[in-house]
């Protein structure tokens, strides 16, 4: 008599139950990879996010030992200074600082003042009065840079001391600027 051998059972994976638990298994894998995809994204997002500016607050009035003059052309009609105790570099990559103008007749006008670099603009924040108070710019806007005149501020500032093309000079490193200015050393002395 011919001996038949009982089929083996089916694979646990094979059966229905088997069936339900993989898919189940699978949607699940899924979802979190997703999760953990859009996690991802989230945190390194290329998607270029708005500019927004920082709030701004004033200074102290500038002291005569803290201003570092500045190269603005050979024919200049002024001087020009830095107050170095007033330079800083806010969140929002903008260079802030103390201009202080000074005329060969006597004319003195000082201005706090910002400075992109990635946009090639500044913005003047307020005037400085003699008294040592400040009063509020009412042109509060960001306008392009001119590097033209003889008397070229904003151009010798972006150019010689605060900005390498459109990012902050000395890898944003305030001290070193700072330094740069009271050594009068520019960022590239040969260019004129």
């Amino acid at each position: 008599m011919p001996s038949f051998q009982q089929p083996e059972p089916p694979h646990p994976l094979f059966t229905v139950r088997g069936l339900r638990r993989a898919v189940l298994a699978c949607s699940l894998l899924a979802a979190c990879a997703g999760a953990l995809a859009q996690s991802f994204d989230e945190e390194f997002d290329d998607e270029e996010k708005p500019w927004q500016e920082i709030a701004v607050q004033l200074p102290p009035t500038p002291q005569e030992q803290n201003l570092a003059e500045f190269y603005l052309s050979p024919n200049a009609t002024m001087k020009a200074y830095i107050d170095t105790n007033s330079v800083s570099i806010g969140t929002d990559k903008v260079v802030r600082y103390t201009v202080v103008t000074k005329t060969e007749g006597g004319a003195v006008n000082v201005m706090y003042e910002g400075m992109r670099c990635e946009t090639w603009e500044k913005k003047t924040y307020a005037f400085g009065h003699p008294d040592g108070k400040w009063s509020r710019s009412r042109r509060d806007k960001w306008q392009p840079i001119r590097d033209i005149g003889v008397n070229r501020i904003d151009g010798a500032l972006f150019k010689d001391y605060f900005c390498e093309g459109k990012i902050i000079a000395d890898n944003e490193n305030v001290k070193s600027i700072v330094n740069r200015l009271k050594t009068q050393t520019r960022i590239d002395p040969v260019r004129r």
